[in-house]
């Protein structure tokens, strides 16, 4: 029966019911108006009904229609169709109107290794080598079947078991590389070192795709620093146990780094807020389409310190879990966030199981952090041929911490002390970019210190010397090593312009002497950018002895936000005043 004939029939029904001779008048006064706000709220039915027949209808005819397109195309198309690829660039094209977060996996466990962090392999990074044609290593890991097996950096990847590696991209080395823990296969490198070819037995196992923490430790003047790179099952307490270490070293102050970490779990990151404030705090709550997609996520354990001066350090790729660590840290006043804007993602995903062994990551909310913002800082709602854009300032909304601070919505997490980090120059990019020198000579020359030395200093102390750099500039000369500066292309694009639109014989004189100023010169470039060059080749340098632990380590050494956040810890009143502003 339809619904509207179901109200009907129950509207006379009633009428009759009430009407009848015995109720008192009272009684027919009550059912009466009960009856006028039924009638009131029922009336809002049909076109809500209506409405979701509209839509159901258009999911079924859009679904037949797909059925059976595909059924002709596989019938009567002129070529075999290969079923799972073009059903899967249909999924994917459909995927790709809503937001980049919904994605849909095949048979695969890519999704498993997306969640929980860990995978089933060597234990090491690998790179494309553009001169040798070839994927080589690159970073092994420490405490892993790679360092086990003496791999190094710059090892030449030829084959695993019987097939060869030569020319093939490092997505297809990898998967040959990953495999089912405990399972064993034969790798055959080359050593440019020693131009020897060596061949190793090595059993995969998990690993995990980062150290949860790949440093922590005593800075100057009782700070403690810990580095987070991601929120995985347990990351919590490994950050508890970093913390109860620091402390009985003497720390007093804390600098949490999230720069960087694309975050994870949101109950690791209650967890982890919940070291910090009372138990009984919500920290983050979802929101959906469906009431179970609703979830609050509360601490529940008194904290390890709640007083402790906090600086957490964040940029543009603080995302989603490490977003909600530090801005529930911001909206309970109790950290100060120093860095740059985070990326801004507030929306929840879900993953779902889906027949024949495939997956899908799939968006069901936004979640909302203790002031009751929502940090999602791109609008994906939007029509066809529109492009998905930041929400306009014009369009967030004022919200406030416990102590009264204004924090808006819409716009990530911004910084209560914006500190920006030197730009990387652009030579200086194209020499340590993978895929970005075909000469490779910034990382060949890491290679080659590494095999003619055996050991180097610490960390905190070592440094690439004057003829150290002066040898790796000749090197770079030599090469033939060219890069594309930023100022020519856009003088360039200035002179088409200028020529277009007639301004450019006027103002030629000028044009050309300033062009001739900034005319590509490699030993002039190498030279002002020297201590930047310098420290990207110690930092390569240092993760082949002392792994990412060592190279987080000497990075600190130069890092101007880390220099700030100590600087504020330093001077306490500036930082109570940050979370305390005086009331107008």
């Amino acid at each position: 029966m339809h619904p509207q004939s179901s109200y009907d029939f129950a509207f006379i029904l009633f009428l009759i019911i009430i009407n009848r001779p015995g109720y008192c008048n009272a009684i027919v006064l009550i059912m009466k108006k009960i009856l006028s706000l039924l009638v009131a709220l029922i009336s809002f039915f049909p076109s809500y009904s209506q409405e979701k027949e509209d839509h159901n209808f258009e999911v079924a005819k859009n679904l037949e229609i797909f059925n059976v397109l595909f059924k002709n195309l596989d019938m009567m198309y002129v070529d075999t169709i290969d079923a799972n690829r073009l059903i899967g660039t249909g999924i994917n094209a459909m995927l790709q109107q809503l937001d980049p977060y919904t994605v849909y996996y095949p048979e695969s466990n890519d999704l498993k290794a997306f969640i929980t962090g860990k995978y089933a392999g060597i234990g090491a990074v690998i790179r494309y080598h553009m001169k040798r044609k070839n994927a080589v290593i690159d970073e092994p890991y420490f405490n892993t079947p790679s360092q086990e097996a003496g791999l190094k950096k710059g090892d030449v990847i030829l084959s695993i078991d019987d097939s060869t590696m030569a020319g093939k991209d490092t997505k297809y080395v990898s998967e040959h590389l990953r495999g089912d823990a405990g399972t064993s296969f034969m790798l055959k490198i080359l050593r440019p070192s020693t131009n020897k070819i060596m061949q190793m037995k090595i059993t995969r196992r998990t690993i995990q795709q980062m150290p949860t923490i790949p440093y922590y430790g005593m800075r100057e003047d009782s700070i403690g620093y810990i580095y987070l790179t991601q929120f995985v099952e347990g990351c919590a307490k490994e950050v508890r146990r970093a913390f109860i270490d620091l402390k009985k070293q003497g720390m007093k102050k804390l600098v949490l780094d999230l720069r960087n970490n694309g975050g994870g779990s949101e109950q690791e990151a209650a967890n982890l807020v919940n070291l910090f404030v009372p138990r009984g705090i919500t920290v983050v709550s979802n929101r959906g389409k469906l009431p179970r997609s609703n979830h609050e996520y509360k601490t529940t354990v008194e904290p390890l310190d709640s007083v402790m001066p906090v600086v957490v350090l964040v940029n543009d790729a603080t995302a989603s879990s490490s977003e909600i660590t530090s801005g529930a840290l911001q909206d309970l006043d109790r950290a100060v966030i120093l860095g740059t804007r985070t990326y801004g993602k507030g929306l929840v995903q879900l993953p779902m199981d889906l027949p024949y062994n495939t997956q899908m990551k799939l968006t069901t909310g936004k979640y909302y952090i203790p002031s009751g913002r929502c940090i999602q800082a791109i609008n994906y709602k939007r029509g066809v041929g529109e492009v998905a854009d930041h929400i306009p300032d014009s369009l967030t909304h004022v919200f406030y911490t416990c102590n009264g601070r204004e924090v808006r919505d819409g716009c990530g997490i911004m910084p209560d002390v914006e500190v920006r980090p030197d730009s990387l120059p652009n030579i200086a990019y194209y020499l340590s970019a993978s895929g970005h020198d075909s000469t490779e000579v910034m990382f060949d020359y890491v290679v080659d210190y590494i095999s003619s030395h055996p050991t180097i200093p610490h960390p905190s102390e070592f440094s690439i010397s004057d003829a150290e750099y002066e040898d790796f500039c000749q090197r770079v000369i030599k090469s033939g090593f060219t890069y594309d500066p930023e100022s020519e292309k856009a003088m360039k694009s200035l002179k088409k312009l200028m020529e277009f639109e007639g301004y450019y014989e006027d103002a030629r004189p000028e044009f050309e002497a300033l062009a001739k100023k900034l005319e590509h010169n490699l030993e002039r470039d190498l030279k002002r950018h020297q201590d930047v060059i310098r420290n990207i080749l110690a930092d390569d340098i240092i993760s082949a002895y002392y792994y990412q632990s060592g190279a987080v380590e000497y990075s600190l050494k130069h890092d101007k936000q880390m220099k700030e956040a100590c600087r504020l810890l330093n001077h306490l009143d500036e930082y109570h005043r940050l979370l305390h502003p005086a009331k107008p």
